[in-house]
């Protein structure tokens, strides 16, 4: 009599739902004609530390929807890079994850205060020197053009690969019917 032993192993999906990209881009102009200064965001971040605390992530600042986490947020020579993970258990977390993954939603925005001394004016373009960061934002439309979620990380599966697992199982079968292994 043949033997024939198979294994199957299941695991849980590794798509843990995080992106990256910048909030901010250094000397960029946005739609309300404000530029913000590379350090501007120095203090914010020192205090956010020190408090164990990081800005909120929020949908189209909406603060009744906090739909991730930010991992990682701090200034680069581009700009104010940022990396976090949405929370796929929530109801807006996974919309905006399934919006993100299909290209539909790109934009970052900012929420925050100007601190007495943090600004400028010139030639009416307010230029932000200081900024007290509240919260930072997944938005269809950015204000600062260059404020974009630069990567999706993703597993690559699909809804599809349920039904090709099944696919695969059936065409094993067959085979070893026609192999006169099964019966």
């Amino acid at each position: 009599m043949d033997c024939l032993d198979i294994a199957f192993r299941f695991e849980p999906s590794a798509d843990t739902a995080e992106f990256a990209g910048y909030a901010v881009v250094w000397g960029e102009r946005n739609a309300h004609n404000e530029i913000v200064e590379r350090g501007a965001f120095v203090k914010t971040l020192a205090a956010h530390r020190t408090a164990g605390t990081r800005p909120v992530m929020l949908w189209s600042h909406d603060p009744v929807e906090i739909v991730g986490v930010w991992e990682e947020v701090r200034e680069d020579d581009k700009g104010l890079f940022v990396r976090g993970r949405l929370l796929t258990a929530v109801t807006s977390g996974k919309d905006t994850y399934e919006r993100m993954k299909a290209g539909a939603v790109t934009g970052l925005s900012i929420g925050f205060r100007v601190p007495a001394g943090g600004e400028r004016r010139r030639a009416g373009v307010r230029y932000l020197s200081e900024i007290s960061l509240a919260e930072i934002s997944i938005v269809g439309i950015p204000s600062a053009g260059g404020a974009r979620i630069t990567s999706v990380r993703s597993n690559g599966r699909s809804s599809e690969s349920a039904a090709a697992f099944v696919e695969a199982c059936r065409q094993a079968k067959c085979a070893l019917v026609t192999q006169g292994k099964l019966k």
